[in-house]
């Protein structure tokens, strides 16, 4: 049993950064070390209050309501490595967003064996700030455009604008193969499921799958390599789950260098070529500002490693 110290009744108020939260999330986030068991107990027995009244868990919060806390046990905090400050390349800011360009091979969050990511080593790096949030992810090999909020009200408005299609995602991918439509829309339904060793993949399936659509246009390709590529363009029409990387899959177009829907032994060779990871890449984001009345235009250039692979493909044999 874990050292357990008590504390006296006392108030929390909600600030920006807390407005528009559920008040169990809120209490969640702000009572470190305190079970998510013993804080749902505490809300249904109506020991916490908001504004002197009992709430349900799934109350929001508003700026300057203030919460009544009862006495709490909790366990003695355990000694973690704190994360280490990053320093990214910064897009684009202001003081309701940022953008940054993510390297492949970092993790946007921690989780699944991974103790920090991105938005951890980001927030360490700003102590001052007051509000950090992922307003979307990319898988950890992705590079590219990463949004994350400095507002709440940033981040509302771009989770709704996400949700209507408002955003133009745009990602370069190679893939084995000759591409031949200049453009090709691409409606798949997508399921997720778990592995037997408890891993998450998606696959199409058309009875149980939620729709997914992706169009691809024909940026280049190389038809005289032993193995021919095609460099497109995707423009997520939808934010599935490895949505591309099961399109391309399905329609026998492999993604380079992806591990999990990929050609495995393909990779290894490519791997020998150069290309060490997969090459998938969110190249743009356009969208409208969420607090302000204009259109934002983000653009990541291809990493160098992307790059140099490309321009050694015309040095390969010819068939």
């Amino acid at each position: 049993m874990k050292d357990l110290s008590k504390f006296a009744v006392y108030s929390l108020a909600v600030d920006e950064a807390g407005a528009g939260q559920r008040v169990d999330n809120f209490l969640v986030r702000r009572l470190k070390g305190v079970p998510k068991s013993h804080i749902y107990r505490i809300l249904r027995s109506g020991e916490v209050r908001v504004n002197s009244r009992r709430v349900k868990p799934d109350a929001r919060l508003v700026a300057g309501d203030v919460l009544r806390i009862p006495p709490l046990r909790v366990a003695a905090p355990a000694i973690k490595p704190s994360p280490r400050p990053i320093v990214l390349p910064i897009l684009y800011e202001d003081d309701a967003l940022l953008a940054v360009d993510k390297p492949a091979g970092l993790a946007v969050h921690g989780g699944s064996g991974v103790a920090f990511g991105l938005i951890e080593q980001l927030r360490a790096a700003r102590p001052d700030a007051r509000f950090l949030e992922l307003v979307h992810r990319l898988d950890r090999e992705t590079s590219g455009v990463l949004l994350i909020a400095k507002k709440r009200s940033a981040l509302t408005a771009l989770h709704e604008a996400l949700r209507l299609g408002q955003v133009d995602k745009r990602y370069l991918v190679l893939v084995r193969g000759k591409w031949r439509d200049a453009k090709r829309k691409v409606e798949l339904p997508l399921h997720k499921f778990l592995t037997d060793e408890g891993e998450r993949r998606v696959r199409v399936e058309h009875d149980r799958g939620r729709v997914a659509t992706t169009v691809f246009y024909r940026k280049h390709i190389w038809p005289d390599l032993v193995l021919p590529l095609s460099l497109l363009e995707a423009e997520l029409r939808t934010g599935r789950t490895h949505q591309i990387r099961v399109h391309l899959a399905h329609l026998g177009f492999p993604l380079a260098g992806d591990d999990k829907y990929g050609d495995f032994a393909w990779n290894k060779a490519l791997a020998k070529q150069g290309l060490k990871r997969m090459f998938l890449h969110a190249r743009q984001l356009s969208l409208r500002h969420p607090l302000e009345a204009r259109e934002l235009a983000l653009e990541s250039p291809l990493p160098a490693d992307l790059s140099a692979f490309i321009a050694g493909l015309a040095k390969e044999p010819q068939r």
